[in-house]
């Protein structure tokens, strides 16, 4: 789709795409397979340590083949990191782990790098908010003025989480001084795990007016849309395909419409492989294209 046609889609409608064979010929063939317009990839193991150095030719055609059609590309950090962890070691991994994952994104031309908040992992708030800010501060500020941001992603609320509902993120983004390249990603099931009652009649404009008077306008960048298996509060996430689960399909609508969206990509994380995940996606797509007016902020 060329780059004309794609910036009239205020909001681009993606999947978090597998990236076997290479980003290039397998990252964005499964985007063309499910009609995404937006994606999201992993640079290495999500599960591990150890930093992938990936196929420069590779990451060189995926991110202009890209760009030529429009498509914003996210890469999402691996799960271990834990940039709040009491263990120095594994702050540090973490910190390496990101680098790598920004590195690797700017190479790719990527919006942000999305990043779980952390968990306190039995110490108190405080301390772990203090490793926070001498974990990520350092890596806002040496961030290249046309790589990637920093995408902080609430979690469902298990453990000792730092952020998961969305009043969490004032006090996360005043230990980083408010830095202007850390911005956010929502996702569905977390916020509804978490307590957020998006199902409700005005639960969307509820949690977006929270999230607005938490992080200020404009730091959301991402939208991870996940429906939930769970119930509302469960602090369990377990994600299910749009319209499935808990939710319901009438929030995602919400989101899709609401001023606080606009612009914004919504990627998929959702069970059930290519053919699911397509199915998601034209869910979205129909409820975004639909004639409804727009929500109130």
């Amino acid at each position: 789709m060329p780059d004309n046609e794609f910036s009239l889609l205020r909001r681009p409608i993606g999947a978090h795409a597998p990236s076997t064979g290479g980003l290039a010929t397998g990252s964005l063939r499964y985007a063309t397979a499910v009609g995404a317009e937006a994606i999201q990839v992993f640079v290495s193991n999500p599960r591990g340590w150890a930093p992938s150095a990936g196929d420069a030719v590779q990451d060189a055609a995926a991110g202009e083949r890209a760009r030529l059609a429009g498509i914003p590309v996210f890469v999402h950090a691996p799960y271990l990191v834990n940039v709040a962890s009491p263990d120095p070691r594994i702050r540090d991994l973490s910190a390496d782990a990101l680098r790598h994952s920004l590195a690797r994104g700017a190479r790719i031309g990527a919006r942000g790098v999305v990043v779980h908040t952390g968990s306190a992992v039995g110490t108190d708030r405080v301390t772990a908010l203090r490793q926070v800010r001498e974990c990520l501060l350092p890596i806002l500020d040496h961030l290249s003025g046309d790589g990637p941001d920093l995408l902080l992603e609430p979690m469902a609320g298990q453990g000792q989480m730092l952020c998961s509902a969305v009043a969490d993120l004032g006090p996360y983004l005043d230990v980083l001084d408010w830095h202007p390249r850390a911005n956010v990603c929502l996702d569905t099931c977390h916020l509804f795990a978490a307590g957020h009652d998006l199902a409700e009649p005005d639960g969307v404009t509820k949690m977006l007016s929270e999230l607005q008077a938490a992080a200020g306008p404009g730091r959301l960048r991402l939208i991870h849309a996940n429906d939930s298996k769970d119930g509302c509060g469960s602090r369990k996430d377990r994600h299910e395909n749009i319209g499935a689960g808990q939710i319901g399909l009438a929030p995602f609508g919400c989101l899709l419409r609401h001023p606080a969206t606009a612009g914004v990509p919504f990627v998929v994380e959702t069970p059930g492989g290519e053919q699911a995940q397509a199915k998601d996606i034209a869910a979205l797509r129909s409820l975004r294209d639909s004639k409804q007016p727009a929500e109130r902020p």
